[in-house]
């Protein structure tokens, strides 16, 4: 069963209005995410003929020949006439120089380019010198949790404890079609091992590997978690026994690969009371909970920051910005923001005795901003107080509610 079965509109939406556009359409993502399917559905709504449709994915061995930016020069020189082409170029990271062909593709044909990757140094170095003002990027994430529980229902199969599935195990598409717990652990496990292999490593050395391998299963291990890079440099070299098996810089740069390759990403500060954004990150998050999941070992998702993650996972997929507040005495989970407004929202498991409700409700207390303040949590009774509105984790995934702005 493919994941074709689900069409992504929210997605597609985003980029109709680009389809016949100067733009070159950048569609980025996790490896596995679903970014092909997108492009796939793209190239079936255009209306065009298949011969003005050019099509390349980068990852069938019929194209293995096409290696550098004078191979795909060559190849689409081939095929293109007169009239308006329509250029898929998947996972296009594999063609050594591709913006060059790109660049010069804009420049002789009547055309409109989309292209997908699994790395955001796409819209990086001589691409962007090239195309500077001229692409525009939609990241592609898995399934989010109503996107999962649709797909689920459309597949015929039981969405009773869905959600706890999800929580635990995240969103790929591919993980939704194994037959079972361990064929998703396995399944994740070597998704990951791909990512590590083809998006983070620079070159094939097994030491490098397996350093890249520790610091990648910590930090998704600890997602949501507070985050020090000495923390990590420090835990590793006390398990290996040396002062010398890795250093804070090798640390910042594999955190660097590893969001490139959006297996996770940074979240900065917000000071609340001065109204700045800090420069350092506070906290790094999964992109994706099965991520997590593969490389931790404790067996309460509540011990954990597993909620969280998936709530900031949620919050990006809707289009806002997402840092972590700053108070005087304490933090706020996120600080949610988008076409200029702002919310505060914190995220608990369940507001189980007055202790908890006093600890989540009362972190908004010093704060003297009159922007909506949100306690999400799995209760079903609403507890809203104070100005404060409570509401429903799962009501919220599922499109039930949103974060209003004010």
């Amino acid at each position: 069963m493919s994941e074709r079965l689900l069409f992504r509109e929210k997605y597609l939406e985003r980029i109709r209005p680009y389809y016949e556009m100067d733009t070159v359409k950048v569609i980025a993502g996790p490896r596995r995410a679903g970014k092909s399917v997108i492009l796939a559905a793209i190239r079936d709504e255009i209306d065009a003929d298949s011969e003005h449709k050019i099509y390349v994915n980068f990852e069938d061995m019929d194209y293995d020949y096409i290696r550098n930016a004078s191979d795909l020069n060559r190849y689409v020189s081939q095929r293109i006439g007169e009239g308006r082409y329509y250029l898929f170029f998947d996972e296009i990271q594999h063609v050594m120089h591709f913006e060059k062909a790109i660049a010069s593709f804009k420049s002789k044909y009547d055309c409109s380019i989309f292209i997908t990757g699994s790395n955001s140094e796409l819209l990086s170095g001589e691409l962007s010198t090239l195309l500077v003002g001229r692409t525009k990027e939609f990241l592609i994430q898995p399934f989010t949790y109503s996107e999962a529980k649709e797909y689920l229902e459309l597949s015929g199969k039981e969405t009773e404890g869905a959600f706890d599935s999800y929580l635990r195990m995240g969103g790929y598409p591919q993980r939704f079609q194994q037959p079972s717990e361990n064929a998703v652990r396995e399944y994740l496990q070597d998704l990951f091992e791909s990512i590590l292999r083809k998006d983070l490593l620079k070159r094939n050395n097994e030491r490098t590997a397996e350093k890249l391998r520790r610091v990648a299963s910590f930090v998704l291990a600890n997602s949501g978690s507070r985050f020090s890079a000495q923390n990590v440099v420090d835990y590793l070299n006390k398990i290996h026994k040396s002062e010398k098996y890795i250093s804070l810089q090798t640390v910042y740069n594999y955190l660097e690969r590893m969001e490139k390759a959006f297996l996770i990403k940074g979240v900065r500060k917000y000071n609340i009371a001065g109204k700045e954004v800090k420069s350092s990150v506070a906290k790094y998050y999964a992109l994706d909970n099965g991520m997590s999941f593969i490389n931790t070992n404790s067996t309460d998702i509540r011990d954990t920051f597993f909620l969280e993650s998936l709530v900031y996972q949620e919050l990006i997929s809707r289009g806002y910005e997402v840092y972590v507040g700053e108070t005087y005495r304490s933090e706020v989970d996120f600080i949610a923001v988008k076409n200029g407004k702002k919310c505060f929202v914190q995220v608990a498991y369940l507001l189980a005795d007055e202790r908890t409700i006093e600890r989540e409700f009362g972190a908004f207390g010093p704060i003297r901003d009159n922007s909506p303040k949100f306690v999400l949590s799995l209760d079903r009774l609403d507890m809203s107080r104070d100005g404060i509105t409570h509401m429903n984790i799962i009501d919220y995934l599922e499109g039930k509610s949103d974060l209003i702005l004010t």
